[in-house]
């Protein structure tokens, strides 16, 4: 494999966030990593709002953390995002593609041509009838809300090689590319500010996705608002308290905000994990993997694992990487590590 350098860039709700890799011979190397915040409001739920602010934020961030490129792959994870199983007829790929539009237009929630649409294969299968089928991961973008994300990517003179659906990102960091089979599923939960990407995988086969407009944001304006202090300050508050177990009563009124939000954060995660479970087939989940900024959240791990009955650890998307010069220290890496597993996935599917 030659020698290629991409960055991933993820625009999420708070801030701008990317990793360089280096795709040679040797593996894959992170070269280096950097983000920058976002005015509140520039980006809504995912969606890019501010074109001019996202771009000025982008600038930024590739002038102080040195990238060497700027050809980039960015991810999509919003309310304009549907990913939906489904069966379609077995056609060679390229036949599949170009009826796309015509075969999944009772599949999603908007007009096909105002829709950007794409697919993750999963197996093929025999219907009741003897027709070979294709059951496939369908992912439908709405075409505005790529349009103003790539305008933003364009603003800033960036080279947007591709748009990835965010939640394969949280697949590829996590899982191994070499990654074998498996009868045990293993569900991926990758907490943002304002989105969570949750992922089931078998062996690094995804067999579901669901986008949730929930994330750690949630926790942070709860705070703020029952104790009327500034964002800064609720978060400092949200990250100093943490999440309390959910048999204990809080006695700071801060406590109290983070255990009502935070509890239903993780009953919503709870009721995702068993809606896929009850999908027929659907292999038994063994494990949790957390991972993004929502993910820092004290006690988190422990309400999501006490919840779901499964064991939850934290993600680390840098293991299977080897270190450049990133100028952070190992320090900074661990600090830095559950921000890292979209832009590092979102920069890993080029080499896919």
């Amino acid at each position: 494999m030659a020698r290629r350098t991409v960055v991933g860039l993820d625009i999420g709700t708070s801030g701008v966030r990317a990793a360089e890799l280096r795709h040679g011979r040797g593996g894959r190397t992170l070269e280096r990593f950097g983000q920058v915040g976002l005015p509140v409001g520039a980006v809504h739920d995912g969606e890019v709002v501010d074109v001019e602010a996202v771009a000025a934020a982008l600038r930024e961030l590739w002038t102080q953390a040195r990238f060497t490129t700027r050809r980039v792959v960015v991810g999509v994870a919003n309310q304009k995002v549907v990913v939906r199983q489904v069966d379609l007829p077995l056609l060679p790929a390229k036949e599949l593609r170009a009826s796309l539009s015509f075969q999944v237009s009772d599949y999603i929630p908007m007009p096909v041509e105002q829709a950007i649409l794409d697919y993750h294969p999963l197996e093929e299968l025999t219907d009741e009838n003897g027709n070979r089928t294709l059951r496939v991961l369908l992912v439908a973008a709405a075409r505005d809300m790529v349009g103003s994300l790539l305008q933003a990517v364009e603003a800033a003179q960036l080279q947007p090689a591709m748009v990835d659906l965010t939640s394969f990102a949280v697949l590829r960091s996590q899982v191994p590319a070499t990654a074998g089979l498996s009868v045990t599923a293993e569900a991926l939960v990758d907490v943002g500010a304002s989105v969570t990407n949750i992922v089931v995988h078998c062996g690094g086969v995804p067999r579901f996705v669901r986008i949730l407009l929930m994330g750690g944001d949630d926790i942070t304006a709860a705070v703020a608002d029952r104790l009327g202090v500034s964002a800064e300050q609720a978060e400092d508050l949200k990250l100093f308290t943490g999440l309390s177990p959910a048999d204990a009563e809080a006695e700071h009124p801060a406590g109290r905000a983070i255990a009502s939000t935070g509890g239903a954060f993780v009953e919503e995660v709870r009721s995702t994990l068993n809606y896929y479970a009850s999908q027929p087939g659907a292999p038994r989940i063994g494990r949790v993997v957390l991972s993004g900024g929502g993910s820092l959240l004290t006690g988190l791990a422990e309400r999501l694992s006490d919840a779901t009955r499964l064991p939850v650890e934290l993600g680390r998307p840098m293991s299977g990487l080897r270190m450049g010069r990133t100028g952070l220290t190992d320090e900074q890496l661990a600090v830095v590590e559950p921000l890292i597993t979209v832009p590092v996935g979102l920069a890993l599917g080029m080499a896919s």
